[in-house]
């Protein structure tokens, strides 16, 4: 199975539009490639309504849509009636489908052809067909537009004439849902790799096709975008999104980061008396915070990682949280140690009475900041998407609350009890 419809350029553009030339509007589709959708929808404003279709009929049906979606309706009314209708009609029918999910990436399908045809009339209409699109395969629907087997080109060419699709074709075909999210469509695809997928509703109708490339394509980007989320950057920010843009993408999540460490440095003011008397103890409150911080994160990246591609089912979150916790713990420990080694040999050289007792301090708040930020990097995530929020965007400013508190706090408190 190879590359599914990708329309052919119709070579120069009418008059009055910016983009005139093949080579004009391939460095468009380029450059509306690069771009965040609201970014490509500024782009796209001066251009005739005629380039914009060809523009988008070139870039990722899930692309099209969202930078369709940013124009005024008016004037996306007037980017659909400029499109072919098939098209302009699969984007309209994808635009009722969720984000993220395989109904966003469909495309018209082509090279539909009913049980009951003859080889050689699905040939003759073939050669119509491909001098518009490209087509892998060819899709048998019965009369009611149901999917009931489909043709590799190979077995229809080398087959009789007069044989009818039926006789010749595979049936029982593997077939997406336009309501999967992308990581359950990666899953079912994995072991299948096609460069075209069917698209059928829940009565079995072919709505879509969708190409592998895009599939894949489409959950790297979200893949990617995590990082990005994780610290304020928006998905849709790119290097070629305007200064002020980024500046309202990131400060937001600037101000909130600012508030939640106030709450640390809070924590620490109560403390003041503590560190006062044991000045010492100011010099490791960054080592517990970063090494917490730095265990949250890893339980964080993992449970994100799963959740993205859906290894997390539900009613086995339990042992991933076991898991963290149990890693927090024995990691704690062992960075422990050497942190309270420093901490020993450093209060040593200060000639400290205690110097025995603020290892065990370091030691121990050490292990217990770990398990919490091991633990709070699994169950922040998890506890997120089940209130319906996006677990990327918002659990590390929940995280670095938890592990910046729980660290200073469990120090300075154990301090408190255990030295003074």
């Amino acid at each position: 199975m190879a590359h599914e419809s990708v329309p052919k350029t119709s070579g120069p553009e009418t008059a009055g539009a910016s983009a005139s030339t093949t080579a004009d509007l391939t460095e468009l589709v380029t450059d509306v490639q690069r771009r965040a959708p609201s970014d490509a929808s500024e782009l796209l404003q001066d251009e005739a309504d005629s380039v914009i279709a060809k523009v988008l009929a070139q870039v990722s049906p899930a692309l099209a849509v969202e930078i369709l979606l940013r124009f005024k309706e008016g004037r996306r009314e007037a980017i659909l009636a400029a499109s072919p209708v098939e098209r302009s009609m699969q984007w309209e029918l994808n635009q009722t489908y969720p984000e993220k999910s395989v109904g966003r990436l469909m495309e018209p399908p082509v090279g539909v052809f009913t049980p009951d045809l003859t080889v050689q009339d699905a040939i003759e209409r073939l050669r119509d067909l491909v001098r518009q699109t490209f087509v892998t395969y060819v899709y048998v629907t019965d009369a009611e537009g149901r999917l009931v087997g489909v043709v590799v080109m190979r077995d229809l060419l080398f087959a009789e004439r007069t044989q009818r699709l039926w006789q010749i074709m595979l049936r029982r075909p593997f077939a997406l849902r336009p309501t999967m999210r992308l990581h359950e469509a990666m899953q079912e695809t994995v072991r299948r790799h096609y460069p075209v997928y069917p698209v059928c509703d829940e009565d079995g109708r072919l709505v879509g096709l969708v190409r592998g490339y895009f599939l894949f394509e489409e959950q790297t980007l979200q893949i990617s975008a995590q990082p990005g989320r994780m610290v304020g950057v928006e998905e849709e920010e790119r290097l070629a999104t305007p200064w002020w843009r980024s500046l309202q993408f990131r400060h937001p999540w600037l101000q909130l980061n600012l508030f939640t460490a106030f709450l640390a440095a809070a924590v620490v003011g109560l403390f003041e008396e503590t560190i006062n008397q044991v000045v010492l103890l100011a010099a490791f409150l960054p080592v517990l915070a970063g090494q917490s911080g730095n265990t949250g994160c890893q339980a964080l990246a993992v449970t994100l990682r799963g959740l993205t591609l859906g290894e997390v089912e539900r009613g086995h979150e339990q042992r991933l949280v076991t898991k963290e916790a149990f890693l927090g713990l024995l990691n704690g420990a062992l960075v422990g140690s050497t942190a309270a080694l420093g901490m020993y040999v450093y209060a040593q050289s200060q000639q400290h009475p205690a110097a025995l007792v603020l290892a065990l301090v370091v030691f121990l708040a050490m292990v217990g900041s770990c398990v919490i930020s091991g633990l709070s990097g699994a169950l922040v995530p998890l506890g997120l998407k089940r209130l319906g929020a996006d677990p990327a965007t918002a659990s590390s400013i929940f995280l670095t609350t938890a592990t910046d508190v729980a660290s200073m706090g469990l120090f300075l408190w154990l301090a408190t009890q255990l030295v003074l």
